[in-house]
């Protein structure tokens, strides 16, 4: 099942790199500037991107750091992130196909490992918070960025993870905040939460970015139809389906 998801992962997104690159959603974000002072950047840290998708994030702190390692299971999302880092001059900025959850790194070769907006895509999380402390050197951060799942309502809870499934079947859970902490600290990690917003989302372009298949996005309409009230304050669901995520930064700190 873990590779089937992750061969899903790498197709979804390989058909739909470009798409990436632009999406004001990725390539914009509160959370962007945040992240070199969340990552405690001083300039000479080596910072590995896991699951970078287009490379956004690698993008932000590539000018505050010596060198960044971007990784993802997709060889197109690869492409994307060395086509924008050659547009942005940003020299110091390598690609390695990786999987998030089995880096091929030696241990402690990193200050920093970041990873934005993939986690809700990985089959083990804790697999995942496990490598990232291991690559990690003593006292090195973990900065991740997701979008979450509400920590007290299974009811919406369920809703949405039936939406994000609906749009792109490579998803396997948007986490809720009290669940990531506990990832974390499974891991090893001292975690604090940095920072939390709110984003909207427009359907159309949500559904398009990723190709979501008519029948889906028309059954993901009916769901939202027959929202509950709860669902409704937490989504904010308009009359043409568009919505609000909710996100959270995460900086968990390994031992030293």
């Amino acid at each position: 099942m873990s590779e089937d998801i992750k061969n899903k992962v790498e197709a979804h997104f390989s058909r739909s790199a470009a798409l990436y690159r632009t999406s004001a959603v990725h390539a914009k974000g509160e959370d962007l500037p945040l992240l070199p002072q969340a990552a405690a950047l001083q300039g000479d840290e080596h910072v590995l991107d896991a699951g970078c998708g287009a490379g956004h994030a690698a993008l932000a702190v590539a000018p505050h750091c010596a060198r960044v390692v971007a990784c993802d299971l997709s060889a197109a999302m690869l492409a994307q992130v060395r086509k924008l880092a050659q547009e942005r001059s940003l020299e110091n900025i390598t690609t390695q196909e990786a999987d998030v959850e089995q880096l091929p790194f030696a241990d402690e070769t990193f200050d920093v490992v970041l990873s934005r907006l993939s986690g809700h895509h990985w089959p083990r999380p804790k697999a995942a918070l496990d490598e990232f402390a291991r690559v990690l050197k003593a006292g090195g951060r973990a900065v991740l960025v997701d979008n979450v799942a509400p920590d007290d309502d299974p009811a919406t809870d369920t809703f949405w993870q039936m939406m994000e499934y609906l749009r792109d079947t490579s998803h396997v859970r948007a986490h809720s905040v009290a669940q990531w902490r506990a990832m974390f600290e499974a891991a090893g990690f001292t975690v604090e939460v940095r920072h939390r917003w709110e984003k909207r989302l427009a359907f159309q372009s949500w559904v398009e970015r990723i190709g979501t298949p008519h029948f889906h996005q028309a059954m993901i309409k009916t769901l939202l139809d027959e929202a509950s009230q709860a669902v409704h304050e937490w989504l904010q669901i308009d009359e043409q389906y568009n919505f609000t995520l909710h996100a959270a930064l995460f900086v968990g700190v390994k031992a030293s």
